[in-house]
């Protein structure tokens, strides 16, 4: 709970939350009126935003390949796309939801039916006011396969979208009690006429219009004078992302002054850099996680009793004490762990089993060595994990050939693309969002190929199920199949960790990596 306390104390602070809202989060969390108050005193001494320069950070995961199209926003993308673009709503760090382009959220009681009211006023980097039309066209868009999007899994239960004056109503095929965060997904930024139009063109309504777009090298944005939210977001002149796939270089170009803070700070240096006096660490807990990825439908994956053994030859324990170095969580092969609502508990832990291990690989049939690639960006200290894996498989008689990859072109010619590679998945806010972004069998990112109808089935009556008891027993069965059956490996779970210069203020960890992307837009130069 003092987590979450600080975060909505830093939240004030920089204006992003009013004090009705602060009091009312802090309820919630049993906190009393009179140490909520005292706290909020403390908040506002604390911090005052302050407008000018140049504010800049050094991101890994950029590529050549990388687009403007939010429907293909993939790693870096993800944290440019929070400086221009806009959405819906946001997930927040309590597990709420923070409403954006919409100002106002309600449902019919069986959750079928939802309204989203849109908010006036808010105006597009092109001058064009948003309305509930350019809403439903940006549902309609991300929705058509042609799009490739990244949420097209998201929105396969929507049966239809209209426009009604400043509503966008949304009728579902089945019930779904969490779709509002559905709408939140990084992905679903509301462009002019839903981006049908240029969908790589850059333009929204968040607090930065694109000035630089360099993929692999660079991107930057100049303030939008517009914005609608001014007094909370956009305190710098112009925001800039260095590409750095490197980890050192990235942790060089900080301390070197280069950039303000950096995402992917490997456990490892968190130490030497926390001996810098003018930078600081912070790390969040969460629901991200480092993955090793199966292709179920792919030779020599497709052997049940292969992907069994791969999953008993990690030595989890090991991952964690020496890529992690206490900065996460065991994984047990589904991607929920115990920070996500409706968390199944009593599921064994699966753990390193080398005589398991070969008694499956024996069965599976198979022999020679297996290509795991890897690169840095997969995650931090990925290389190192997959030379751990090789190293805890060997003792099982499984032979693993780790094959490092360029960083550039990582997530356009080997993440979703070649049979066995490592990966990671940031937070989602509900179980349902993540099953569905990366688990049903239809959606473009299953980078498992996993596809199981039982396990579909029950995902679409996990979401429609309005009694929790029963939704949580559902989502129990949902991940004792994706333990046992799917083609991930989840040996852990990492806390996000960034470091940032002491001259960055408005900084409050949320939910991921860099204020969930949000840093450039809500943070500020001190001087």
């Amino acid at each position: 709970m003092s987590q979450v306390l600080e975060y909505l104390g830093r939240r004030f602070a920089a204006g992003h939350l009013s004090r009705r809202e602060f009091l009312g989060r802090a309820t919630a969390l049993g906190v009393s009126a009179v140490f909520a108050n005292s706290l909020l005193a403390g908040a506002a001494r604390a911090q005052t935003p302050k407008r000018g320069g140049i504010l800049k950070a050094g991101i890994a995961g950029g590529a050549a390949t990388d687009t403007l199209d939010p429907a293909k926003f993939l790693e870096l993308m993800f944290y440019f796309g929070r400086c221009w673009g806009e959405t819906l709503l946001t997930p927040t760090a309590d597990g709420g939801l923070e409403h954006r382009i919409a100002e106002e959220t309600g449902s019919s009681k069986d959750a079928k039916v939802w309204t989203f009211k849109i908010r006036q006023g808010v105006e597009f980097h092109n001058g064009k006011t948003v309305t509930a039309e350019d809403v439903v066209a940006t549902l309609e868009r991300h929705s058509n396969k042609e799009s490739q999007s990244g949420a097209l899994g998201l929105l396969e239960g929507i049966e239809s979208v209209k426009a009604d004056g400043r509503d966008v109503v949304v009728t579902l095929k089945e019930p779904n009690a969490e779709f509002p965060y559905l709408m939140a997904d990084y992905h679903l930024v509301i462009q002019p006429n839903g981006g049908k139009d240029n969908p790589a063109e850059g333009v929204s309504a968040g607090p930065y219009k694109v000035t630089v777009n360099e993929p692999g090298v660079r991107h930057g944005g100049e303030r939008f004078a517009n914005f609608w939210q001014s007094d909370k977001m956009g305190f710098a002149d112009q925001v800039e992302i260095l590409v750095i796939n490197d980890a050192t270089a990235r942790v060089s170009a900080l301390q070197g002054g280069q950039v303000h803070m950096i995402s992917k700070v490997e456990a490892k240096v968190v130490e030497l850099i926390k001996r810098v006096s003018s930078l600081k660490i912070e790390a969040l807990p969460g629901s991200g996680q480092y993955v090793f990825n199966m292709f179920c439908d792919t030779a020599p994956f497709d052997n049940a009793d292969l992907r069994m053994a791969l999953k008993l030859a990690v030595d989890r324990e090991e991952m964690i004490d020496k890529i992690l170095r206490g900065y996460g969580t065991v994984g047990n092969d589904f991607p929920i762990n115990a920070s996500q609502p409706l968390f199944p508990e009593g599921i064994e832990q699966r753990a390193f089993d080398p005589d398991k291990a070969k008694f499956h690989y024996q069965k599976s049939g198979h022999s020679g060595p297996i290509p795991l690639r890897v690169s840095e960006v997969a995650f931090a200290g990925a290389v190192d994990a997959a030379q751990l894996f090789q190293q805890s498989a060997a003792k099982a008689g499984i032979a693993i050939e780790v094959k490092r990859e360029p960083g550039d072109g990582y997530w356009s010619e080997v993440w979703n693309k070649q049979p066995f590679c490592a990966s990671n998945w940031g937070p989602r806010a509900t179980q349902g969002m993540m099953y569905s972004t990366a688990y049903l069998s239809t959606a473009p990112w299953n980078d498992t190929h996993f596809r199981n109808e039982k396990f579909d089935k029950l995902l679409i009556e996990a979401l429609g199920e309005l009694d929790q008891d029963k939704r949580k027993n559902l989502y129990r069965e949902m991940a004792i199949i994706v333990r046992d059956k799917g083609g991930t490996i989840v040996p852990m779970f990492n806390q996000s960790i960034d470091a940032i210069s002491d001259n960055v203020g408005g900084y409050a960890g949320r939910v991921d990596s860099l204020m969930n992307g949000y840093a450039l837009a809500q943070c500020w130069l001190e001087a």
